[in-house]
């Protein structure tokens, strides 16, 4: 058990607490309550109940914001971050009838993704009506529109993910469709890239665009490739979604497919599927420049055992949902402060010290996290879609140490997918900003625009081990292959997917831009996001060139008291 102080815990940083306040907590509520309140919430025992408190108010985990907001809490909304629509098939019941769940979803507090590829290509003919169709980006507007109306659960603005096959006639349009800057600006986009189109851009040989089974035209793979680089060098978007891989490492391959992801791309899900995620922050695992390993792969049970509880007493905003939930039980646990705790530990990021930490963190989440949850089905039992012959067949499960493989072809499992590095933007920040998921810090000290219901303001922000008197490598010192490194890498011990920016430099050209893509798909990547601080795109972080001078001030979560040095 890690001894701290009684009243060593929450938050140290006065914008921490202001974003906790606002965001996670209910009227009132302090710190210490809001802890209580969500483990509450999720305990099983009067034991799981002060063991999983203790990781939460020495913010060793953090739950994603929607458990946070939800959980034991009075107003109507989800504990599930996002999810994924249901099938938008061919047809105006079906597009609006998509549309109307989806704007429940983001009234209840859900993001939510969708797949476009089944809607027909702009000009196909209607037979029934003599028209011609508007297309697949056309009825996307539909959607953002929506989104831009409803507020979510009056905390937050709608959150969406558009996807197109890159074999979808529409293609081209979909690429572009954002790169005015003002179009489409409730969703993110991403293509659905397949092993198809990798293997004929790499022998530069025709590429087949289809509807239905029906090709509508030849394309040569390497313009159009260049038009998605071209598009993500300037916009940064589209995201890039390698389906196959997502496909053929999916641990429930055998009885569902993913076409989209949630708006993060951290969780590639079937319809209906939904994501509920949170993060061990790993710098409060640091102790004299060591990493405490045993703390770790206990809290892993701890907290195992609590998302799970998560499935059976939020609510949903559709009974599909529901249903989906709790046939598979999925859960995303993840990490934050990878950056920082390593840098704490003297391993500077993407150094050899770093990756071999890195692995053995990441090894012991994802073999631990599946032995906690084939230990819960011995007591609750496995999920309901569990086939031990062919779950013990996939490619991912394949990964998995020895041992845990024995102890789940035993046992079985609780939960079909376990891990999922998260973007914890917004909770890691309440972490007194440690660095978010496996990024670096974006600067050792920046502004940064927090968005409100009603408008935003700018906060000036200090890098967690910068403040603790570390002073690491930020993201625009580490080089392009660097960043595609530490994601593949961290993608062979996640059975989700990653949410990873991999910054680019202005000493990166064009050529070497388009190479990183084509190695992640090579590497095996789920998927690539690239920022380039060059391109005609602005973040939410703005970096400083001067140290901030400013009084050091400390809230006590508990009394609300502000005192300053």
């Amino acid at each position: 058990m890690l001894i701290m102080n009684e009243n060593q815990y929450g938050m140290r940083v006065p914008v921490s607490e202001e974003i906790d306040t606002i965001k996670y907590r209910q009227v009132g509520e302090d710190f210490y309550g809001k802890v209580v309140r969500i483990a509450g919430a999720l305990k099983d025992t009067p034991d799981h109940f002060e063991i999983f408190k203790d990781t939460l108010r020495h913010l060793r985990f953090l739950p994603a914001g929607r458990v946070q907001n939800a959980m034991g809490a009075a107003r109507q909304t989800t504990a599930f971050n996002c999810f994924v629509s249901g099938a938008i098939e061919d047809s105006m019941n079906s597009i609006m009838g998509r549309a109307t769940e989806a704007a429940e979803t983001m009234r209840r507090g859900g993001g939510i993704g969708y797949d476009f590829s089944r809607l027909r290509p702009r000009g196909n003919r209607i037979k029934s009506l003599d028209s011609r169709a508007s297309g697949a980006v056309s009825f996307m507007q539909i959607y953002d529109a929506v989104c831009q109306t409803i507020a979510s659960s009056g905390h937050r603005r709608g959150a969406q993910m558009g996807v197109l096959r890159i074999d979808h006639p529409d293609i081209e349009q979909f690429i572009t469709a954002k790169n005015d800057g003002t179009s489409l600006t409730g969703f993110n986009i991403s293509v659905g890239v397949t092993d198809e189109f990798m293997e004929c851009l790499e022998k530069k040989e025709p590429f087949p665009l289809r509807f239905n089974g029906v090709v509508h035209e030849e394309v040569d793979p390497v313009a159009l490739w260049d038009m998605i680089m071209r598009s993500t060098w300037d916009w940064a978007e589209p995201g890039v979604l390698f389906i196959d891989t997502i496909n053929r490492m999916n641990n429930l391959y055998y009885c569902e497919t993913i076409e989209a992801t949630n708006p993060c791309g951290e969780q590639p899900l079937p319809p209906y599927g939904a994501c509920l995620l949170g993060s061990f922050n790993l710098t409060k695992y640091v102790h004299n420049k060591a990493f405490d390993f045993g703390l770790f792969t206990g809290d892993i049970h701890t907290v195992v055992r609590a998302m799970d509880n998560v499935i059976d007493r939020t609510i949903y905003p559709l009974p599909e949902q529901e249903q989906e939930a709790k046939n598979k039980r999925r859960m995303g646990l993840g990490v934050t402060g990878l950056a920082n705790a390593a840098e704490m530990c003297g391993m500077p990021y993407a150094s050899k010290k770093f990756m071999k930490f890195t692995s053995q963190v990441l090894e012991t989440l994802r073999d631990y996290s599946y032995a906690a949850s084939s230990t819960l089905a011995q007591e609750k039992g496995s999920f309901p879609l569990y086939d031990s012959h062919k779950y013990t067949s996939g490619e991912f499960f394949k990964t998995l140490s020895p041992w845990v493989q024995d102890q789940i072809k035993e046992f079985g499992i609780r939960n079909s997918h376990l891990t999922s590095i998260a973007p914890t933007g917004t909770i890691s920040l309440t972490a007194d900003n440690v660095s978010s998921g496996i990024e670096p810090p974006f600067s050792l000290f920046y502004d940064r625009t927090i968005q409100e219901f009603d408008g935003h303001h700018i906060q000036r922000v200090e890098d967690y081990a910068y403040r603790n008197g570390v002073e690491g490598r930020t993201a625009n010192d580490i080089s392009a292959e660097e960043h595609l490194s530490v994601l593949s890498l961290v993608s062979k011990y996640i059975d989700s997917a990653v949410s990873k920016t991999c910054n680019v430099g202005s000493n990166v050209t064009y050529d070497e831009f388009k190479e990183l893509y084509f190695n992640a798909w090579k590497q095996g990547c789920k998927g690539i996001t690239t920022f380039r601080a060059d391109g005609k795109r602005y973040g939410i972080l703005n970096e400083v060139k001067e140290e901030p001078q400013a009084e050091a001030c400390f809230i006590d979560p508990q009394t609300g008291q502000k005192s300053c040095e």
